[in-house]
């Protein structure tokens, strides 16, 4: 199924999660989701946005799967690394940009917000 939205994130708590630059995620509808196992490690946290996001990990090899952010009840955002295909879209959107590494350059395509614009998918 499609993904209704997908976006980088350069937030600190992203680049610690991730070990590197930043996050990707693609959000899907809740409802579209269906988990074929329940075995993840969770973690929950509060984002720096002061809402609840509630974390997946692999329980094999400790990567992250998915998330399940407060801020977003209807979504579920997936990270892109997950899916195992070079060809995933890019993402359309990049976010706190004011933590992005300078030297990384952002395709001139993807909208770019210093912080977190306001939710469109609720």
């Amino acid at each position: 199924e499609n993904h209704s939205a997908s976006s980088m994130c350069h937030c600190l708590d992203c680049q610690r999660r991730t070990g590197s630059l930043f996050g990707i995620a693609a959000f899907f509808e809740r409802s579209a989701v269906k988990l074929v196992d329940d075995t993840s490690k969770i973690f929950t946290r509060n984002s720096v946005l002061g809402k609840l996001v509630t974390f997946h990990f692999c329980p094999e090899c400790g990567s992250t799967v998915f998330w399940e952010p407060e801020r977003m009840p209807k979504l579920i955002g997936v990270a892109v690394g997950a899916f195992g295909d070079p060809s995933f879209p890019q993402p359309e959107q990049s976010v706190f940009t004011t933590r992005k590494h300078a030297w990384f350059g952002l395709p001139d395509e993807v909208r770019a917000f210093a912080a977190m614009p306001p939710s469109r998918n609720g």
